[in-house]
């Protein structure tokens, strides 16, 4: 087969026609295939046996699959060999996951709800569309939930998330994008394993899982198949639908790309427009279907009870810093936590991080590659990612420098006020991804092309590849150990105190920065239901600056807040009158029928003043301090 190069055939995109045949068969591969097979090789030498080609390819995607599931083994090796970790950078989230597991096995063993649920935040519940339920993982996983616990099935969605996204994404570059396996396999590694992503493997498998990003990829290529624009238009809505219960945000940045790439590629291709018809009625018929399976769900997140409008303007705030985009991540070779501290807000917000050596790489493949449309369309949505991830106020090396940035004009806006800015970075690592494949391709064309020149031009390929990728290489999630789920908690101690439709109380109750009581509750099947909680829920405090925007815990509570402080500092407020009064007022409120103190740091302080509060004297049983409170919260 010619190259781009050669073949008179080739558009200014650097792809060459099909050449002759039915102008639908030319418009077919065209959409299949970004990049045309490399040419032939050379023949094998006389008496080596020769492979087939099918046999080699397969092979290849072999060690390919392998190769991830060795690598998440790698990354995630500390959680595996110690059944007692957890995420140490993130334990709230682990703990909230875990929750929405046993959610999603218990819509399949007792038909429960799935859209919100009561087994959290007594009496008024919580809108699990409005917060990350993955249900479209979650229930699928509900045997290993049941059998094992949900968190194992936390430990296995996050591995084999990981694992299926660098699967996925290598099948769409081996088969879309570029016929070179090595090629294919490189991009995809990135897309799964880069620096952004094992940021968010600390306890966000619902980000790391992108294996249906992919998927929607093919899917809205396919549409232009002549013909087929009823199947593919439904098979595209499926996956919407799915990619819409594990990670809305996702699924935005996806549209959002792919508008752009199938719009530059049409415009570098003009041929492809004949396909216009088709694609067309495909995307039509994948709107529809999607848009009738999530009309009522996305109703439920964005009216129904526990709703909010948009995020904080704090959590808004949360920005990429233009100096992360050439630093290195605390969970990369190269880097550290004292490098990568003053870059981000936390461990699990690292969204750029590609190191000094891949900027310039990247921007010397876009150069080198700059004929092809699908490089040009690629090269602007990655600049226009990480622009709008800069936020309201460009920040460089942890300060503000006064430059204003697009974000402020758009952070208002319906669907985007839900956005985390710095997240926009995030989708620029598949952008990279598929680069690095494409500028291998074109570096393995030319060593075919100047054999005498091959050793050279591999040669100069490892080494500058080396030089970018190496500080990059992944290094394996920390962990804690946690703290074992009390006694009294897995025998079921509290069933007698919950009788009527009460709840358990835990001190300190559970938010964002404290969710144990969520890890014990999913032991429980979610049987034992919990005041307050760790979610998204609308702020109704009568002061707040921003009305119904979302809280990171349930509205303020005086009790709530009381010990959330002694939780911090350890220091236990002198207790009045008002105190007493408002702690028999939110007991009641929250139907309490016990309230229970587990391990923590400042446990004593915690039992002092809760003995203060109440008035009653606590029980030590099964690993925790028991307070009776049915009599006071009647």
């Amino acid at each position: 087969m010619t190259t781009p190069e050669s073949d008179p055939g080739a558009d200014r995109s650097g792809v060459a026609d099909t050449g002759s045949g039915p102008a639908r068969r030319t418009v077919r591969r065209s959409w299949r295939r970004v990049l045309p097979a490399a040419p032939a090789g050379p023949s094998p030498p006389a008496g080596r046996p020769v492979r087939t080609g099918s046999t080699t390819r397969w092979r290849a995607d072999a060690l390919a699959v392998g190769s991830y599931l060795l690598l998440v083994l790698w990354v995630t090796a500390r959680l595996w060999r110690d059944p007692g970790a957890g995420v140490r950078d993130n334990r709230s989230d682990q703990a909230q996951f875990e929750w929405m597991m046993a959610h999603g096995a218990r819509v399949v063993t007792e038909w429960s709800y799935p859209f919100a649920s009561d087994r959290m935040n007594v009496p008024d519940g919580v809108n699990l569309m409005a917060n990350t339920s993955v249900l479209s993982v979650s229930i699928p996983m509900t045997p290993v939930t049941l059998l094992f616990g949900p968190h194992w099935s936390f430990l296995l969605f996050l591995t084999l998330g990981m694992a299926a996204t660098g699967t996925a994404w290598y099948f769409l570059l081996s088969r879309v994008v570029t016929p070179s396996r090595g090629a294919a396999w490189l991009g995809a590694t990135f897309c799964a394993y880069a620096p952004a992503m094992v940021s968010h493997a600390n306890a966000h498998p619902n980000i790391v899982s992108q294996f249906v990003v992919p998927l929607i990829i093919w899917r809205t290529l396919r549409l232009a198949e002549p013909g087929r624009w009823l199947r593919n238009g439904l098979l595209l809505g499926l996956l919407i639908v799915w990619q819409a219960f594990l990670n809305l945000e996702i699924l935005l940045m996806t549209a959002i790309g792919l508008a752009v790439v199938v719009g530059t590629l049409v415009i570098g291709r003009p041929h492809l427009r004949t396909a216009a018809r088709p694609f067309l009625a495909g995307l039509g018929v994948a709107a529809l279907l999607s848009a009738v399976l999530l009309a009522y769900p996305l109703y439920v997140q964005l009216f129904g009870q526990g709703s909010y409008h948009g995020l904080s303007r704090l959590i808004r705030g949360y920005r990429t810093d233009l100096g992360a985009f050439v630093g290195w991540s605390r969970e990369s070779l190269a880097g550290d936590a004292r490098s990568a501290g003053p870059l981000a807000r936390n461990p699990t917000e690292e969204n750029a991080f590609f190191g000094w050596p891949l900027v310039v790489l990247t921007v010397a493949l876009v150069w080198w590659l700059r004929r092809s449309a699908l490089v040009v369309g690629l090269a602007v949505l990655g600049l226009f990612f990480a622009v709008l991830s800069l936020g309201r106020e460009v920040q460089l090396n942890g300060r503000n420098t006064g430059i204003p940035a697009p974000w402020a004009l758009l952070e208002e806006l319906p669907l985007l006020h839900s956005v985390v800015p710095t997240r926009w970075s995030l989708a620029v690592t598949p952008i990279l991804g598929v680069l690095l494949a494409l500028g291998a391709q074109r570096s393995r064309d030319l060593a075919r092309r100047h054999p005498a020149a091959r050793r050279q031009i591999r040669f100069a390929t490892v080494t500058v590849l080396l030089m970018a990728l190496l500080p990059l290489l992944p290094t394996p999630l920390p962990t804690t150990r946690l703290d074992p789920v009390p006694e009294f908690v897995t025998s079921g101690g509290w069933r007698p105190y919950v009788a009527g439709g009460r709840s358990v109380v835990t001190l300190p109750l559970p938010d964002n920065t404290y969710a144990d009581p969520l890890r014990w509750s999913s032991r429980t099947r979610l049987e034992m239901p919990l005041a307050r909680g760790y979610f998204l829920a609308p702020d109704t405090r009568p002061w707040s600056p921003e009305p119904d925007a979302a809280l990171f815990t349930a509205p303020y509570r005086r009790t709530s807040n009381f010990f959330g402080g002694i939780a911090r500092t350890g220091t236990v407020p002198p207790v009045t009158a008002a105190d007493r009064r408002a702690a028999r007022t939110d007991l009641r409120y929250w139907r309490a029928g016990v309230v229970i103190l587990g391990p923590h740091r400042y446990a004593d302080a915690l039992r002092r003043a809760m003995t203060a509060l109440t008035g009653v004297t606590p029980t030590r049983t099964g690993g925790v301090w028991l307070w009776d409170v049915r009599q006071l919260a009647d």
